[in-house]
């Protein structure tokens, strides 16, 4: 759980490091940049949504596996 969390975070600042970079060199007007930035951070967190909940699905199948009754 732990490294999942690690890595997680690691997108997370991988992400903000990016685009700022991104934005410091970008060739593009501001408002197009933006606009992409926008785009692309939605999609982000729709994707980091969408994994949470998949594994959240992982572990709840798990968990009720260990829960049920052997025998």
């Amino acid at each position: 759980m732990r490294r999942m969390f690690g890595f997680l975070i690691g997108i997370v600042v991988g992400a903000l490091v990016g685009s700022t970079v991104a934005l410091l060199l970008a060739p593009e007007s501001g408002e197009q940049f933006r606009s992409e930035l926008r785009e692309r951070g939605a999609h982000f967190v729709s994707d980091v949504r969408q994994a949470a909940d998949s594994r959240r699905i992982e572990l709840q199948s798990r968990l009720e596996e260990l829960r049920a009754p052997k025998g």
